[in-house]
């Protein structure tokens, strides 16, 4: 029952999302953890903003470290703000980090960097790293001009990896975009996967309010469906 949050793009509401998430887990008597494997801009202590709001939405006490083992001080591509740190993002080191979150929570909430095809090294992606966790993937479409191209290559580009896409989130980034509905309307029948929720603008961020417009029951439901390996 973890998850990998991706998006449409950068700055689509990933991380409201993925902690209004962990908010809806908790609720259900969950404890959850929230993993940021890959962050690009943090401030002077070296803690990114996105990661640390992750871990507050977490239900039990974790270090920064364990919410994200890389962390870069520029605000650009991953696999360029590495190169600037003189490090490489290793898909081994995550996925280390992350199996010592699974063995303490019962859901894991993984949120991805930018989009699903974002490089995170000079030859594996997002994509990549999502294959190697072998996580259902929820998908953050950012509702502004561009959105339903966006997501449907992102859904396509999901489904061609091998994985499945357990759901999809419309957050309303846009607040002033035109025929909402109508662009909500013709993803439905396109993505093929459950519509958890539509998050309105939000002046401010607020993932516990969020949290109230999913219904991770439909996710939840979906776990009990699959029949044990």
């Amino acid at each position: 029952m973890s998850f990998f949050v991706t998006g449409t793009d950068t700055g689509v509401g990933k991380t409201l999302v993925s902690c209004a998430l962990l908010h809806a887990f908790a609720a259900q008597g969950k404890a959850v953890a929230g993993f940021k494997p890959v962050a690009a801009g943090c401030d002077e202590d070296g803690h990114n903003e996105d990661a640390q709001a992750l871990r507050a939405a977490s239900s039990m006490p974790l270090t920064y470290g364990q919410v994200n083992p890389y962390c870069f001080e520029r605000a650009v591509a991953p696999h360029i703000a590495a190169r600037y740190a003189g490090v490489r993002i290793e898909l081994s080191r995550i996925l280390t980090s992350y199996r010592e979150l699974a063995g303490q929570a019962d859901e894991v909430v993984v949120e991805g960097a930018g989009g699903f095809r974002v490089p995170l090294n000079e030859k594996q992606d997002s994509m990549d790293l999502a294959q190697r966790l072998n996580l259902p993937v929820i998908v953050v479409v950012g509702m502004r001009l561009g959105c339903l191209n966006h997501a449907l290559l992102t859904v396509r580009a999901v489904a061609e990896c091998g994985l499945e896409c357990a759901g999809w989130v419309a957050n309303v980034v846009d607040p002033d975009m035109p025929v909402l509905q109508e662009n909500i309307d013709a993803l439905l029948p396109r993505i093929g996967a459950p519509l958890l929720g539509v998050v309105p603008h939000m002046t401010a961020a607020d993932a516990r309010a969020a949290a109230e417009f999913l219904d991770v029951g439909l996710l939840m439901k979906r776990g009990n469906d699959e029949t044990p390996a």
